[in-house]
């Protein structure tokens, strides 16, 4: 089981603002059994986006609550990783939109973090060039200092992540329409990119490398899991699925070098939709796929 190593805390964040089922993940996922699973649960922080008017200055969509939100789910976790040293946080979302608030937190409280970036999509996106204005359309470019200043400034440096400190893996390569190529075309050179066909050829071997990459880097790393980067085969119950994807075996191999990292800080998990899981199998799935990556038989301790 997960035990002792991890804290839990909830980011039921919808960026949408419509009340899309991504803000119901947390709880699901504890009433799957999560909760179980670990010693210490602190909650959700109060990541509620009530709007969706999108900004006609940035085309970010409800851009006051996404501040609003960062700042909370920063400050909360921060209060964990304060009150908890011993263990690293487990951040459930709610959508990508979540890293702005973690990276608010770990850019002013650690400086230079590193970010493993498993996605089905590279969130590369300027808010103008996306169809909804959403962040978690965006949340990678924003992270790396490629947006407004409102959102790129929220971890008081810019960027809150170097690219060159960015890994981004699972994302699909091909058969992509133009305006998805276009988006992997803007990601930067400096970041190590694995895409989706390298990762399901040898998914281990991807795990490796990056973990490899990483330790080159000297900087403690923070693991994002968007569970759309699964084939919708394994995992259909989310906002976006793309066919192409591992499937859960595969992820697990993908992720188990990163989770076993000696300079792993945390993990987050997003874009889980318990709405579109009638029965409950594929909350089960996670929970169990979450277990298996970061059960106390894997993990080590918390980098300082």
């Amino acid at each position: 089981m997960i035990g002792s190593d991890w804290f839990l805390l909830g980011a039921p964040w919808d960026c949408s603002g419509t009340g899309r089922g991504e803000a119901e993940a947390p709880e699901a996922l504890r009433a799957a059994g999560l909760n179980g699973h670990v010693d210490v649960d602190l909650g959700d922080a109060a990541t509620i986006i009530s709007t969706h008017h999108r900004d006609e200055k940035t085309a970010v969509r409800a851009l006051p609550d996404t501040i609003a939100a960062a700042h909370a789910l920063a400050t909360s976790l921060a209060t964990g990783m304060r009150e908890h040293p011993e263990r690293r946080p487990l951040v459930l979302g709610g959508d990508c939109s979540l890293l702005l608030g973690v990276f608010a937190h770990l850019r002013p409280a650690v400086g230079s973090v590193g970010l493993w970036l498993v996605d089905g999509h590279p969130d590369y996106l300027d808010a103008r060039a996306s169809d909804t204005g959403e962040t978690a359309d965006l949340e990678l470019a924003v992270l790396t200092g490629a947006g407004p200043p409102s959102l790129t400034g929220l971890g008081q440096a810019v960027p809150m992540v170097e690219a060159r400190h960015v890994a981004l893996l699972g994302h699909r390569t091909d058969g992509l329409d133009p305006a998805s190529a276009a988006e992997v075309a803007r990601v930067p050179a400096e970041m190590l990119t694995i895409g989706s066909p390298a990762v399901i050829a040898d998914p281990h071997g991807a795990g490796r490398r990056a973990a490899a990459w990483a330790e080159r880097l000297q900087v403690p790393m923070w693991l994002h899991l968007d569970v759309d980067v699964l084939d919708p085969s394994s995992m259909p119950a989310v906002t976006y699925p793309q066919a192409g994807g591992p499937d859960t075996d595969q992820l697990a191999a993908l992720l188990a070098p990163l989770a076993g990292a000696p300079n792993l800080l945390g993990v987050s998990v997003a874009d889980f939709r318990p709405d579109l899981d009638i029965d409950g199998r594929y909350a089960t799935s996670l929970v169990t796929l979450l277990d298996r990556v970061c059960g106390s038989d894997r993990a080590t301790p918390p980098c300082p």
